[in-house]
C-alpha cells in the first residue's frame, strides 16, 4: 500500500509545533482555525503534531477535526521516548491513546517513532515499539508509519534494513544544513532514495533561522529577487526535491501562512539560476564562521586520538543563532565513533600539519563545550 493517500495536492504540510500564542501563552485557536481554513482552501491536506508538543493536540482538535470531515485531511502524530527519560515501556504504549483523545482524530493517517537519536534509539528498541506501531496499524489506528530522524547516516541505514516495513522518514533538510556533516541532510536524504522511502522534511526554514538570515545572505537574495521573502527561498529548496511526502513548515501566524501558500499553492521548483543563488547563500553560510578552518583535513591524518577537527569546528562555527539542544546534537553526530574534542591529549602534530596555522589544541578546548 502506498504512503501515499492520495489526498496530498500541496506539498507544504502544515506543522503544528509553533502555533501561535495569547499573552498568556496559551494557543490561539481562533487564529489557528483561520491559518486551517487559509490552508484547506489552497488545497493543503497534511498537518503535523505530536503527542511532546504542548497544547498543540488539543488545539488542532478545535481547529481543525471539530470543524471538518474526517477525510478532508490527513493528520499525524508521534510516539516519543527522549533520551534520558523516565518514560516507562507502558507510558510509552500509552500515548497514542492520549493523542487520540486529545485531537479527537478517532485515527492518525501517519504515525512516527519520534526524534530517533543515537542517544534513545535502543529505548525504542527495547521497548518493542517498532512492533507496537505495527499492532496499531492492524488496528486500524494508524494508516502508515515511519520515524522522524537526527542522527547520523549509519544509524540510519542500520535502521532501514532492519525495520524496512516503515513507510517514510521524516528528516531535517535545509539549505544551510545540506552539506553540514553535524546534521547530515544530503547523506540521510540520499539514504531514503537508496531504500525507497518517501521524506516528509521538518526545519526547512532551520527553526526560523533561514527566514531571517544573516546580513550576506539577506543580500544575496535581495539582489536575485526583491519581492521574495527568505522563507520561500527556504522552502522551494526542499520543496524541489524528489519523493517528497509533505514539506513542513512551523507557521505561527496569519501572515506567515499568507506568505508560504502564495508560493506553494502552486509550486514551481528552482530554476537553474536560483539553484545557483542557493549555492552562493551557502558559500556566505560557510563563510560566516568564527573559526577559519578549510577542512582540509590534514590535521586529522595523523591525530592520535582520531579526533574529527573540521567537522567540530564546523559545529562551533554554527552555534550562531542554534539552539543548544541542536548544536549537541550535531555535535554527537560529527563524533559518533570517533575521538571527542576533550580527547585531545595536545601532542600538536595537528598544529604542524595547518596550512592555516590555526591554534588547534586551544581551540579544541574551548569546544569541549560542545559536549553538554
Amino acid at each position: 500500500m502506498s504512503v501515499f493517500t492520495g489526498k496530498e495536492k500541496l506539498k507544504l504540510g502544515f506543522g503544528l509545533m509553533r502555533l501561535p500564542k495569547l499573552e498568556d501563552g496559551s494557543i490561539d485557536v481562533e487564529q489557528t482555525s483561520k491559518m486551517v481554513d487559509l490552508f484547506m482552501e489552497a488545497g493543503g491536506t497534511y498537518f503535523d503534531t505530536a503527542f511532546a508538543y504542548e497544547g498543540s493536540e488539543e488545539a488542532i482538535k478545535k481547529a481543525l477535526v471539530d470543524r471538518y470531515p474526517r477525510d478532508a485531511y490527513t493528520l499525524a502524530s508521534k510516539c516519543i521516548v527522549s533520551a534520558g527519560s523516565s518514560t516507562t515501556e507502558e507510558e510509552a504504549k500509552k500515548e497514542i491513546e492520549i493523542s487520540l483523545e486529545r485531537s479527537g482524530a478517532q485515527y492518525f493517517d501517519y504515525y512516527l517513532v519520534h526524534a530517533i537519536t543515537r542517544g534513545n534509539y535502543e529505548k525504542y528498541e527495547e521497548y518493542g515499539i517498532w512492533d507496537y506501531v505495527k499492532e496499531l496499524k492492524e488496528k486500524g489506528l494508524i494508516k502508515h508509519y515511519g520515524f522522524s530522524f537526527h542522527a547520523d547516516p549509519q544509524l540510519l541505514e542500520e535502521l532501514l534494513i532492519k525495520h524496512p516495513d516503515a513507510e517514510f522518514v521524516q528528516l531535517q533538510i535545509n539549505y544551510a544544513d545540506w552539506n553540514h556533516p553535524g546534521v547530515a541532510s544530503k547523506e540521510n536524504y540520499e539514504l531514503c532514495q537508496k531504500y525507497g522511502k518517501p521524506v516528509v522534511v521538518m526545519e526547512p526554514v532551520k527553526g526560523g533561522i533561514l527566514a531571517n538570515p544573516i546580513d550576506e545572505v539577506k543580500a544575496i537574495f535581495d539582489e536575485a529577487n526583491p519581492n521574495a521573502s527568505y522563507a520561500s527561498w527556504a522552502l522551494r529548496y526542499v520543496a524541489s526535491k524528489e519523493n517528497l511526502l509533505a514539506v513542513l513548515s512551523g507557521m505561527s501566524s496569519l501572515a506567515q501562512m499568507e506568505d508560504n501558500l502564495s508560493f506553494m499553492k502552486d509550486f514551481k521548483p528552482l530554476s537553474e539560476e536560483e539553484e545557483e543563488v542557493i549555492k552562493k547563500a551557502q558559500k556566505a553560510l560557510d563563510e560566516d564562521q568564527l573559526i577559519a578552518c578549510t577542512a582540509c583535513h590534514y590535521c586529522t591524518k595523523g591525530c592520535p586520538m582520531g579526533i574529527p577537527i573540521p567537522e567540530i569546528f564546523m559545529v562551533q562555527n554554527r552555534k550562531k543563532g542554534s539552539p543548544e539542544f541542536r548544536i549537541h546534537r550535531e555535535y554527537n553526530i560529527v563524533t559518533e565513533g570517533k575521538g571527542k574534542a576533550s580527547d585531545c591529549i595536545g601532542c600538536g602534530q595537528c598544529e604542524a600539519a595547518c596550512p592555516q596555522h590555526l591554534p588547534i589544541i586551544s581551540l579544541l578546548e574551548e569546544c569541549r563545550e560542545l559536549e553538554g
